[in-house]
């Protein structure tokens, strides 16, 4: 039997995500791998683990599961590249019941430094949890998305 993901932990992974590094769901035993860039490419190579330290011999060894998964038993979750975090900001300031705090938002979030404006901004007017809510539902929305792709049964 196919084990199930926990929505939560799929989409604070992919809230986390960064380029060094791939999260795989593990279709078995329903838990997340994290594999570092480095790991996979060792695992590819077939390097020896004496060229690495110890803590990362383990690291390797999953790596080299994933690399040869030939069954599809490891998934890779959605990147943080298949989460707009623009787009998703775009439309928070839109959802603001309060015209005059969108187009402040809205401002904000125009040209360079786009992030940090935003975050600027939410902060000085007190809506930092408005926005936490609102980004943790659009990532389970791309987690629940994804595990329905994949066939994959999701539990809260």
């Amino acid at each position: 039997m196919p084990a199930k993901a926990k929505l939560k932990e799929i989409a604070e992974e992919i809230g986390i995500q960064s380029d060094e590094r791939t999260s795989y769901f593990d279709r078995e035993t329903g838990k997340l791998l994290l594999v570092s860039d480095e790991e996979i490419q060792a695992a590819e190579e077939n390097s020896s683990l004496e060229d690495y330290p110890e803590w990362q011999h383990e690291m390797i060894a999953m790596a080299k599961l994933v690399v040869n998964d030939a069954e599809g038993r490891y998934l890779p979750i959605p990147s943080k590249w298949d989460f707009h975090e623009y787009k998703v900001m775009e439309k928070f300031c839109w959802s603001r019941d309060d015209e005059e705090q969108s187009e402040n938002l809205l401002d904000a979030i125009q040209g360079r430094g786009a992030f940090r404006m935003f975050k600027d901004r939410i902060h000085r007017l007190g809506i930092q949890n408005d926005w936490y809510r609102f980004r943790d539902e659009a990532l389970e929305v791309l987690a629940s998305d994804w595990a329905e792709e994949n066939g994959i049964e999701l539990t809260d």
